[in-house]
């Protein structure tokens, strides 16, 4: 099973896997933040002989979304030759859900340069299984393959992988597989229990330097609350070969 059906250019419908952690008869928006990523690499491979490489992925979740038929429209914010600013949204009924705005740059040969600072972190198979579904419900978290080393309250290592595919009979890239992943950075690392606040995030910004390579999605966590209802879920994300970019996730904070 995938997570997603295409039934046209635009238009996609959710099986029962993307049910939400919030609110089970909701979409969880990982995976739909992986099918805009994918948007936008299928609308730059038919418009252009040298499509560009995604580098920043930012989101704004600007609603709920039921468990029905989405479409998405794509749009060049700034055309050029060399990088592009590029725009996907998806809506539903008509309402606008998620949008997207996405730098694509030119690949140039820069492997003699290539490195960095980051920290490595430990490989999945040193780290014990992670079950989300004891604190997230929904077909989306019981869906996710996870190792989880807790450090901190707010603060942990994970890895994540899932064996299916982000929709039914049709390749996607690497990244944009990674990218229907990554929003599962923001329960990885609890500072507090879901019975204590709600935490959800409005908002998804990556940083991407290298696209990612194999099936497990590397998650550095930290999580921290402001005093006046606002938070961040920042991650440094991997793959086996070491980083490859950042993730942030601003949070609006709701005590019970």
């Amino acid at each position: 099973m995938a997570y997603f059906r295409r039934l046209d250019a635009r238009h996609f419908t959710p099986t029962e896997l993307v049910g939400g952690a919030w609110n089970v008869t909701e979409q969880h928006v990982a995976p739909a933040i992986g099918l805009l990523a994918h948007a936008i690499e299928v609308d730059a491979k038919a418009r252009r002989p040298d499509p560009l490489q995604l580098g920043r992925l930012s989101y704004d979740i600007l609603g709920t979304i039921p468990l029905d038929t989405v479409e998405i429209d794509v749009a060049v914010i700034r055309p050029g030759r060399t990088i592009e600013l590029v725009e996907a949204r998806l809506s539903h009924g008509g309402r606008p859900a998620i949008l997207l705005r996405a730098w694509l740059a030119q690949a140039y040969d820069t492997s003699a340069i290539a490195g960095g600072g980051f920290d490595s972190i430990p490989g999945p198979e040193t780290m014990a299984p992670w079950d989300g579904t004891g604190e997230w419900p929904g077909g989306f978290i019981a869906s996710i393959d996870a190792r989880r080393q807790p450090i901190a309250p707010g603060r942990a290592v994970g890895w994540i992988r899932t064996p299916h595919a982000l929709i039914a009979d049709e390749a996607v890239s690497p990244l944009a597989r990674a990218m229907g992943l990554v929003d599962t950075a923001n329960g990885l690392a609890p500072l507090v229990s879901t019975a204590e606040a709600a935490f959800p995030n409005l908002d998804l910004t990556a940083h991407i330097f290298r696209a990612p390579v194999g099936e497990w999605l590397g998650c550095d966590v930290t999580v921290s609350f402001g005093a006046d209802g606002i938070g961040l879920t920042h991650s440094i994300l991997h793959d086996r070969d070491g980083a490859i970019g950042t993730v942030s996730q601003w949070l609006t904070i709701r005590p019970r």
